[in-house]
């Protein structure tokens, strides 16, 4: 018996794919590079057949190694990065601190206990992207299984004994595959975010506040407005956004929890998974890449899923709204805060094509579509019953606004000052329990 007849399918699946990195077989590395959305050069290559190969070694469980989306962001980041000077260090640093002075004059929501930051592009895909992972992981564990699944289903008679116990490798490999294309993502978006609450998402843990020097600079050029405006504007919102989620300590896990079960609705379309498989050609894994990057494999929202969107879109515009307002009540006296506030509300409807990458790859938008609304239902609010009244109601969830306070926000107003209309029907229990606890359980006399 050769040596060949006493391998396992897994070993057997091994040697075929170390074979095919190794440019052994059909499949061309430097097209795998480019499925994985790396340059077409020789250290990039070799560095994805060092991590394939490391999927096949290791991740017994088929588990997904995120060190790779760390590794492909940070690298990523790094391309063209300029350090802060020191005068722009001490001018943000500077900045923060008249943000917070200023904000103590607009919201009753308390200071922060951790010091601001000031991150490179690099540190800023290390500190977040726990929580990257923590959203895709989802999304990427449903397409891994999936590609097992279909390459099992989809492979010829031949291989089937030899993919049949081989399934967790396939899944490894897979997730491999994703997780370097979350690090392409996030490493983009380190280069278009300015802070630590750009995104709209509590990226960084709570009350953490961040701005980025590099992209400060680059946010405020062609602008016409002084940059040390710029940086102050900048802060304010920062410091908003983390005094916010440090002050309502239920809402980060309330915001994450929600685009996490979001994630987890999410069924991945087998039917194009199949057609891919069927299709697929090891001398052009780009179509791969294409399907991921596509969305493709992501197929329309169910009606469960719509309903939980907008759940999730309100509670972001109730944040992003009560940021716009508290930072335009805080830079007041800045001359020219009503230009830069234009620029942040163009470039947030724009987004950025790492936002748009992100949405395509796990199916989920970061922008909320009623951002505009509930600013301004913010900002009735505060004219009506002040900035205290306003941020009482981020003590507890059950007193947050919803949709049709966005809707209505007389109602909302009405509710704060007391003078919302009777509800004839809760009048009516109320009599009742009234006469109950007072014993008095007689009959009422009835109307003609």
């Amino acid at each position: 018996m050769s040596d060949e007849d006493d391998k396992s399918p897994e070993d057997a699946l091994r040697d075929m794919l170390r074979d095919m990195l190794s440019g052994n077989a059909e499949l061309d590395p430097q097209k795998l590079a480019g499925a994985a959305g790396l340059p077409n050069d020789p250290a990039s290559i070799q560095q994805l057949i060092g991590q394939l190969q490391g999927a096949l070694r290791g991740n017994p469980d088929g588990s997904i190694n995120w060190d790779l989306a760390l590794q492909q962001g940070r690298q990523l980041a790094s391309q063209g990065a300029i350090q802060a000077t020191s005068a722009e260090t001490s001018a943000l640093e500077q900045a923060f601190h008249v943000a917070g002075l200023w904000l103590d004059e607009a919201t009753a929501v308390g200071t922060l206990a951790a010091v601001p930051a000031l991150l490179s592009r690099s540190e800023w895909v290390k500190r977040t992207m726990p929580l990257w992972t923590q959203l895709a992981e989802p999304v990427a564990n449903s397409i891994a299984d999936s590609l097992t699944k279909v390459m099992q289903e989809q492979a010829p008679e031949e291989l089937q004994s030899m993919l049949q116990n081989a399934g967790q490798m396939v899944r490894a490999v897979g997730g491999t595959l994703f997780a370097m294309q979350l690090g392409q993502v996030v490493g983009q978006l380190s280069t278009e975010v300015v802070s630590g609450g750009d995104i709209g998402i509590p990226l960084l843990d709570d009350g953490q506040a961040a701005l980025l020097p590099q992209n400060v600079r680059a946010f405020g050029e062609g602008l016409d407005i002084p940059d040390d405006q710029v940086a102050l504007y900048l802060a304010v919102r920062e410091l908003a956004h983390a005094r916010l989620f440090r002050h309502a300590k239920w809402l980060r896990l309330q915001v994450i929890t929600a685009i996490t079960e979001f994630a987890r609705g999410i069924d991945i379309d087998t039917e194009r998974m199949e057609d891919l498989a069927a299709s697929f050609d090891p001398a052009n894994p780009e179509e791969l890449r294409d399907a991921l990057a596509s969305g493709a494999l992501i197929p329309p929202k169910t009606e469960a899923q719509e309903a939980a969107l907008a759940r999730l879109e309100t509670q972001l515009a109730l944040i992003e709204g009560w940021v716009d307002v508290v930072t335009l009540s805080a830079t007041s006296r800045l001359p020219k805060a009503d230009a830069v506030a234009e620029t942040v509300r163009r470039r947030r409807a724009a987004g950025g094509p790492a936002e748009s990458a992100f949405a395509t790859l796990v199916g989920l938008e970061l922008r909320p579509r009623r951002l505009r609304e509930a600013a301004a239902m913010w900002q009735r609010v505060t004219d009506a019953v002040g900035a205290g009244a306003r941020d009482e109601l981020w003590s507890h969830p059950d007193l947050q606004p919803g949709a049709a306070d966005i809707d209505d926000p007389q109602r909302l107003i009405d509710r704060l000052t007391g003078s919302a209309p009777a509800d004839p029907e809760s009048d009516a229990i109320d009599q009742a329990i009234e006469d109950l606890l007072n014993g008095n359980t007689g009959d009422r006399p009835t109307e003609d």
